[in-house]
């Protein structure tokens, strides 16, 4: 028989409910309690679970209260809040000695960052964040590749990512500054800066960046030229406007070959000298939690880690820093 993982919920969004679907008849996890402020997104994640076959987890406005008088009960944590709440719910979480499975992006800044690394090492717990791309198996067997130096050196870094998410999310917490931590780059471009964090393989030296709002509370474009800690050069683009549909094209440049990739890992194109392979391609992940239940087993790497949590938050603070000053370069501290 199948030792059941007991799950809690903080957040009862649309994401939480589109993958409660699923989680619900894993034997592996029993839900058990969920956190979340709006009734309405209670009582919906309460119905997804019912509608599975499984019980009826217990529903608490206050995720501190779940924590406070559940946490005996509790074996992970699955966080799917806007983003400005990530960093003080996970540390809450991790102090709680809780494993944790977080929504993207893990942190709105570095601070937020060191402190969720601190109590991340005082408790000992698993936290992994939850972004498709550093789950997909090609987007990790390119990561294996290139630092065993199949690749060669790498040279430089163009990546760019689109969506008509400007008016998708018109009115949404999205674009709300004061909750979302930013804009589209944060949002969906947080896919492709994670991406290319994590394929590098080194932090950022130096990073100059342009946002334009267009007439939004929230970036919509944004442009980012930096130098990374290993010599290689990077371009960031990211357009929050334009015609239906979403799509991202990210290429490392190597002294031996030029991969070209997607920032979910749905594909991946090789070419080495005059010969390029054949696209491959991988469904992008629809169950995660498959991916976290293996990295907390160990059978996983995790590269969903707060340390690479941190290596990206101190790109986007850049980002945000230079943007700021109109694109004045902005040097990243060890």
């Amino acid at each position: 028989m199948v030792e059941k993982l007991r799950l809690g919920v903080i957040g009862a969004g649309l994401k939480a409910a589109e993958y409660a679907a699923s989680w619900a008849r894993m034997p592996e996890i029993e839900f058990v309690a969920l956190a979340d402020t709006i009734p309405a997104s209670r009582q919906r994640l309460i119905d997804v679970c019912t509608a599975a076959g499984a019980p009826a987890p217990e529903a608490f406005e206050d995720y501190r209260e779940m924590l406070a008088t559940r946490r005996d009960a509790l074996d992970i944590i699955y966080i799917s809040t806007p983003h400005a709440f990530h960093g003080e719910q996970a540390v809450a979480v991790a102090e709680a000695g809780l494993d944790l499975f977080l929504e993207k992006p893990m942190v709105t800044t570095v601070a937020e960052a060191e402190r969720l690394i601190a109590a991340q090492k005082k408790s000992g717990v698993t936290i992994v964040t939850a972004f498709q791309g550093g789950l997909s198996p090609l987007v990790l067997d390119t990561r294996k590749r290139a630092v065993a130096g199949e690749f060669g050196d790498l040279i430089a870094i163009s990546g760019m990512i689109w969506e008509s998410w400007a008016s998708n999310y018109s009115g949404h917490w999205k674009q709300q500054p004061e909750i979302s931590g930013g804009g589209f780059m944060f949002d969906t471009g947080a896919h492709m800066m994670n991406t290319v964090c994590l394929l590098a393989n080194s932090d950022f030296e130096s990073v100059s960046a342009y946002m334009h709002n267009h007439g939004r509370k929230v970036d919509i474009a944004t442009a980012v030229s930096a130098r990374l800690k290993n010599g290689a050069l990077a371009t960031l683009t990211a357009a929050g406007e334009g015609p239906p549909g979403c799509a991202s094209y990210i290429t490392f440049f190597y002294s031996k070959a030029i991969v070209r990739i997607d920032a979910w890992g749905g594909w991946r194109e090789i070419s080495f000298g005059r010969t390029s392979e054949a696209r491959e391609e991988a469904e992008i992940l629809g169950n995660p939690m498959k991916n976290f239940l293996a990295i907390r087993a160990g059978s996983m790497e995790n590269s969903g880690s707060v340390e690479m949590g941190l290596r990206f938050a101190k790109l986007w603070d850049a980002i945000k820093e230079s943007a700021a000053a109109e694109g004045v370069p902005v040097r990243i501290a060890d």
